[in-house]
């Protein structure tokens, strides 16, 4: 059974450095959509998608990071990814635009480290 919880971490911390790449993807072809064509503004602006995304992002690294920082008593992975979180959270209290995109994209980049963080502290583990 630990074996299993160990490979369901595991995958999350992928499905989550996978998530992180499309919300990068999202940001920046939201930018250049928006500004270049004037296209999109309504859904790929919406707030709903970047409270969603917050969601998934924590309910992901909960299980992921957090469950293993339990068991692998590793803060790095745990406090990068919180302050990829709390960047992310702060990005949906300004208004649409560059600080946003900026504190959004700083973000996801934390949380995807921590992600690979924890991946790491799992193989070394795992040896």
């Amino acid at each position: 059974m630990p074996e299993l919880l160990l490979s369901i971490r595991r995958h999350l911390d992928l499905t989550g450095i996978v998530l992180g790449g499309l919300c990068l993807v999202h940001c920046l072809a939201t930018i250049l959509v928006v500004s270049a064509l004037g296209l999109g503004g309504q859904l790929l602006l919406s707030p709903e998608i970047h409270r969603f995304g917050l969601l998934l992002a924590l309910i992901v690294a909960a299980v992921a990071i957090g469950g293993s920082a339990l068991r692998h008593r590793r803060a790095e992975p745990f406090v990068t990814a919180m302050m990829g979180l709390s960047f992310m959270g702060g990005a949906l209290a300004v208004p649409h635009g560059p600080k946003e995109a900026i504190l959004t994209i700083i973000g996801v980049a934390l949380v995807s480290l921590g992600h690979v963080l924890n991946l790491r502290e799992h193989l070394s583990g795992a040896r």
